[in-house]
């Protein structure tokens, strides 16, 4: 980026990284945020090949991989189509860096034989029900919800119905990876009230599947006894430093529960264990 004379960057990217772009480079926010768009992605093409047609060197900067819900594939396929030479410098998407900082292997023998990707935003007049089939239910994968906040009841009532058990283990993670990170526990059946309650903002990854009951955040609010949701500050999904949700704001240090009882907290570790322990 120090070379660029162009930057149009995405709102997701961090001030750290802005820093890396050389001083005399124009840098350009084209940054997208439910319900409000900087630019159009029309807008945006049509920049980048102004751009290029000009002999700028442009960097296009977006946050994580731009080709997981990126839009970097159609922008791409507009520059290649009008002969602009592209060349995509791949980054690490949220699944895996939010994943790997919480404890939550993607993949793992006995629990998660795969992963699938999945959009919370519906097509212009359609559904999150709609647009979700008997495969994103799949109890022997992990799914992975991009921009599924504003959807979530809506996506947790639709997974159920395509035979999801409602207590398949569940995590919401604010701002992953950040020192903003917030990350809420809790099954498919009380997710989306717990997010709810701890007023969880965008951006927020859903992770979904047997794999979220490793982590030793939901682990330890699997453990406590209470009913609300588990809150977790950056990387305390991995080293065990809690915060607990409730109307008056966050207490540090304590840990709780997930609304589904010891006893059946106990049966779902138990099976985690035993699944794992079988495919060895």
């Amino acid at each position: 980026m120090q070379g660029a004379d162009v930057v149009l960057y995405d709102r997701l990217v961090s001030p750290e990284i802005l820093d890396l772009v050389g001083p005399s480079t124009l840098t350009v926010y084209v940054g997208k945020q439910r319900g409000f768009h900087t630019r159009t992605q029309e807008e945006i093409h049509d920049l980048l090949a102004a751009f290029a047609r000009e002999g700028a060197e442009v960097v296009r900067l977006k946050g994580g991989d731009p080709f997981i819900f990126g839009r970097g594939g159609e922008e791409v396929a507009y520059l290649a189509a009008r002969g602009i030479e592209v060349h995509v410098v791949p980054g690490i998407t949220a699944a895996a860096g939010i994943a790997a900082d919480l404890g939550i292997p993607l993949t793992h023998r006995g629990l998660a034989t795969g992963v699938k990707y999945l959009t919370g935003h519906a097509r212009e007049g359609g559904s999150i029900e709609g647009g979700l089939t008997e495969a994103a239910a799949d109890p022997d994968a992990t799914l992975v919800v991009y921009m599924g906040l504003g959807t979530l009841r809506e996506l947790a009532a639709a997974l159920a119905a395509r035979g999801l058990s409602q207590h398949t283990p569940a995590a919401a993670v604010e701002r992953g990876t950040t020192p903003g990170q917030r990350a809420v526990f809790g099954t498919l059946r009380t997710l989306p009230e717990a997010v709810a309650s701890a007023g969880l903002a965008s951006p927020t990854l859903l992770v979904i599947g047997r794999v979220v009951s490793l982590a030793p955040g939901w682990q330890a609010a699997c453990r406590a006894d209470g009913g609300t949701a588990m809150v977790a500050g950056l990387g305390s999904g991995a080293r065990g430093s809690f915060q607990q949700a409730n109307g008056s704001g966050a207490e540090r240090g304590s840990a709780a529960g997930l609304g589904e009882g010891k006893s059946w907290c106990d049966e779902v570790l138990k099976e985690a264990e035993s699944r794992a322990q079988a495919r060895r």
